[in-house]
């Protein structure tokens, strides 16, 4: 469904990602993994078409589509639910969850994807008039998931959803990332949970300083011991 192929990306000239290779078949979990600044944010970037891709290939479903502007890719379904929510605080909840169905694709479809959201997040359906701003982080981060389902996502990417959240939260975001899931959705998990995304995901990236250290499903890379140096610098 989305598959990077020997991608280098960076900021100002300097390469954060080298060679990256991932895919994430349709329908599947993918779990990317590594510590601070080993440049998970900065691919979930490059996917989005946030950051150029200094060297290398994206394709969505086989179409390259490296040169492709990030607009155009939301419309195309790739779409990025981004690290710290970044939700639009002084609009209600429904004019956020209104404001990501915006693109072409998927403004026909915001009254059915609203209808989709509110019965995944029901506590959001009580707070429709609330301004977004007001809300718990775990709130906050419905909101930012049920944008990015609003925007007609075919490949949904999460940056770090359970970072700040309560246990409970975490717990209630992680069954519905498997509710997705079990719905066919394809999604390109980012977090630094190592024990959370083993658990949920299908198969596992490790970055380390920005190539890929170990991949596999989730019992290879537990055992692999290039995942413990990749988090401890053991």
């Amino acid at each position: 469904m989305l598959e990077a192929r020997g991608l280098t990306a960076g900021y100002d000239g300097v390469a954060i990602l080298r060679d990256v290779n991932l895919s994430v078949g349709k329908g599947e979990i993918v779990g990317l993994l590594g510590a601070n600044n080993a440049g998970k944010s900065t691919l979930i970037n490059v996917f989005s078409g946030i950051v150029p891709a200094m060297a290398g290939q994206i394709l969505l479903e086989g179409e390259d589509i490296t040169h492709v502007s990030a607009p155009r890719r939301v419309e195309m379904g790739v779409v990025q639910v981004p690290e710290g929510r970044l939700v639009f605080p002084q609009m209600t909840v429904r004019e956020n969850l209104l404001l990501g169905g915006f693109n072409a694709t998927a403004r026909p479809n915001r009254p059915r994807e609203l209808d989709h959201v509110l019965s995944l997040f029901p506590r959001l359906g009580e707070r429709l008039g609330q301004n977004a701003g007001t809300l718990s982080g775990g709130e906050q981060q419905m909101v930012a998931i049920g944008r990015g389902l609003m925007a007609g996502a075919r490949v949904l990417m999460l940056d770090e959803p359970s970072l700040g959240l309560s246990p409970l939260f975490v717990q209630f975001i992680f069954e519905i990332i498997d509710k997705l899931h079990a719905a066919g959705m394809t999604i390109l998990l980012v977090e630094q949970n190592l024990s959370l995304t083993l658990k949920h995901a299908d198969r596992c990236y490790v970055l380390e300083r920005g190539v890929v250290a170990v991949e596999g499903d989730a019992e290879t890379v537990r055992n692999d011991p290039r995942t413990r140096a990749a988090y401890l610098g053991m």
